[in-house]
């Protein structure tokens, strides 16, 4: 007799119980030792993994029974679309940019660098120092790190043009990661039910808070050089807005950078109008052909409400932002934060501060630019020959992504599937629009994984183009 032959048994069983009717009796004990030729031993072994599995159960006295496993009774919710009422503002599924890149090759749908392009030596060393630091076991105060306050409050005092007013210390809010920022500001400054103008197209993720916290969006159109602003003239007078959400520096997803000059008038617009600018800088460890210049560092009387994320420049592990505000707004905000997420980790915000004060950090955004540059130009280069229907309008001079027009007799979303199928991941544009979308775009990000890749992917895209889908 083989070493398995209860596992022979035992399948031989479940096999015949799976065609027996419920409840049936299987043999006993001495008739299944004679059907199978095996020892008494062996046959109760098989049993107890019939049992263990829940196939059977034995009734002393009485003998061992085929069990059927329960068919469950399907979930009734039907009582939470009473109890959760109607959904006035919906919020947008998760994007593609968030989406792992799974089995596909190619994969230029990501919202954040690769990790080749952060300094993930400086990150794990920093990491090993914090926790050290009594940060491990201290609560954060609520305002955040008086250092790393200082830091976010330094770093756009430089910027500031000479005879301004830099921001204090004391204008820093330390919050975890630029999303809770956003949903906090849109909440405490414009409030459910009122308007909040947003560039079109604009981040997701603003979108995604503004639905969070109930606020209206007002799509002003934008374009590569910035925000129509005779449109954002008469969005300010028909809305009474009293907020404009933006991306002045290198626009999430179009990369556009605003001129001087778009700025100044911008900043006019809002003082005039009695009214904020919430200007989110995401990408400002990202330049490459040109430097941030950040509107809130031309803010002369607080007119200006200023997010810097570090998530995507340090690490996605790192989820810290600065947020600097000035008079009532700074104390409304950060009323809002404490009620939100009481206060950041002081361990991440002790590494965020331990990378950026490194001499190793200047070091590394030096480096940084110059890998943004060549790969921005080699994916540029590739759609340019390989997929010229995807028309990019103006290459970016910083941030992450090619924003790509296509023919508009196509949808976006069915390009995306289509390339997909191909093993290509890109994003729909759709995703960016508070609106309806004003054309057929794709998102193209050059920060991703596997460079040397872009070619074969423009490649794809070309086809599926050429092909129609």
């Amino acid at each position: 007799m083989s070493n398995d032959s209860s596992s022979r048994i035992a399948r031989g069983l479940a096999e015949r119980i799976r065609s027996a009717p419920a409840n049936a009796q299987l043999p006993s004990t001495r008739e299944l030792v004679a059907e199978y030729g095996a020892s008494p031993v062996t046959v109760q072994k098989a049993l107890r993994a019939l049992r263990a599995e829940g196939l059977i159960e034995t009734r002393p006295g009485v003998g061992t029974f085929a069990r059927r496993a329960p068919v469950a009774r399907p979930s009734d919710f039907g009582w939470q679309s009473a109890a959760l009422a109607p959904r006035t503002h919906r919020i947008p599924r998760s994007p593609a940019a968030l989406r792992g890149a799974g089995e596909s090759r190619y994969a230029l749908h990501t919202g954040y660098p690769h990790r080749e392009l952060l300094p993930e030596a400086l990150v794990r060393s920093a990491f090993a120092r914090a926790a050290r630091h009594h940060a491990a076991q201290d609560r954060a105060p609520v305002a955040g790190l008086p250092e790393l306050q200082a830091w976010f409050a330094t770093e756009l005092a430089r910027l500031a043009p000479r005879g301004h007013t830099p921001p204090a210390a004391s204008d820093a809010i330390v919050i975890p990661g630029s999303q809770t920022g956003l949903g906090t500001t849109f909440h405490a400054l414009v409030g459910a039910g009122r308007p909040l103008l947003v560039e079109s197209p604009t981040y997701w993720g603003a979108i995604a808070a503004a639905a969070r916290v109930g606020v209206d969006l007002i799509p002003v159109p934008s374009g590569p050089h910035g925000p129509d602003l005779d449109e954002l003239e008469r969005a300010f007078a028909r809305t009474g807005a009293r907020a404009f959400y933006a991306h002045p520096t290198y626009a999430n997803p179009s990369g556009a950078q605003w001129s001087e000059e778009v700025a100044d008038r911008v900043l006019e617009l809002a003082v005039s109008h009695g009214a904020f600018i919430i200007e989110d800088d995401w990408a400002h460890d990202f330049g490459i052909t040109t430097d941030p210049r950040p509107l809130a560092a031309r803010d002369v009387d607080g007119h200006v409400v200023y997010l810097r994320s570090l998530t995507k420049s340090i690490s996605p592990a790192v989820r810290v932002a600065g947020l600097i505000a000035r008079g009532p707004a700074r104390e409304r905000i950060l009323s809002e934060t404490q009620a939100e997420s009481m206060y950041v980790s002081g361990v991440l915000q002790e590494v965020a501060l331990d990378v950026v004060t490194r001499p190793a950090w200047a070091t590394h955004l030096r480096g940084l630019r110059q890998a943004l540059r060549a790969r921005r130009d080699l994916l540029a280069d590739a759609v340019a020959e390989h997929a010229p229907q995807a028309y990019v309008e103006a290459v970016p001079a910083g941030g992450l992504n090619l924003w790509a027009r296509l023919p508009d007799d196509l949808s976006a979303g069915d390009v995306a599937a289509a390339c997909e199928r191909r093993g290509l991941l890109v994003a729909p544009g759709d995703e960016w629009f508070p609106a309806e979308p004003s054309g057929p775009f794709l998102r193209l990000n050059y920060s991703g994984p596997s460079p040397d890749r872009f070619p074969d992917a423009a490649r794809i895209l070309g086809e599926v183009l050429d092909g129609r889908l």
